[in-house]
């Protein structure tokens, strides 16, 4: 047999497709309000801080140096839970090995996505800095870089678990829908 019989008995029994030479032009359902919301206030933090942001220098800090920020109107008992790691780490950033300018892009860039997808804890590894030179180079500039952030709330050196003074704990803006939720939450519990 030739290939062509060969093809024609394989084919024994296959039927075309039925087209009707129509070509959809129906549009993707539009995003959601949430969708737009997120998609709005992430791009609103890359582009505010983008530009905020100093690469101008900044207090140098030891490597051993513990960290700590708090907006005004943080609870202290929430504070005390991210300063004593108590929250589950949602997202992490390791900035080991980059350079500045890397770690600034990298860093803004996880702010937003973690802003996105409702991340209210994260833990940024930054390192000690203990061999660089100047010592703590990165760690001084991601410590300056974090209260700049509108949607950063507080931050704190790391425990020792989760990497100490060469890790930051940061604790982001709540989003408005975990607001709603945490209000339903505490009425149902009022009566």
């Amino acid at each position: 047999m030739d290939s062509h019989q060969l093809f024609c008995q394989e084919m024994a029994g296959v039927k075309p497709l039925v087209s009707d030479r129509r070509v959809s032009t129906a549009r993707a359902a539009p995003p959601s309000e949430a969708q737009l919301a997120r998609r709005a206030a992430a791009q609103q933090t890359l582009d505010v801080s983008l530009d905020s942001l100093s690469m101008v220098s900044v207090v140098m800090l030891r490597p051993c140096d513990l960290l700590g920020f708090k907006r005004e109107g943080i609870q202290d008992g929430v504070y005390r839970k991210l300063r004593l790691g108590k929250y589950a780490l949602q997202a992490v950033l390791d900035l080991h090995r980059h350079t500045l300018v890397e770690a600034r892009a990298a860093l803004l860039q996880f702010v937003a996505d973690c802003i996105a997808r409702d991340v209210r804890t994260a833990l940024v590894l930054h390192g000690k800095g203990e061999r660089s030179q100047p010592q703590a180079l990165l760690k001084s500039y991601v410590s300056a870089w974090l209260p700049q952030i509108p949607d950063v709330m507080a931050i704190h050196s790391a425990d020792r678990r989760h990497g100490g003074s060469g890790a930051l704990y940061i604790l982001l803006r709540k989003s408005e829908r975990r607001k709603v939720d945490n209000r339903e939450r505490h009425q149902k519990r009022r009566g």
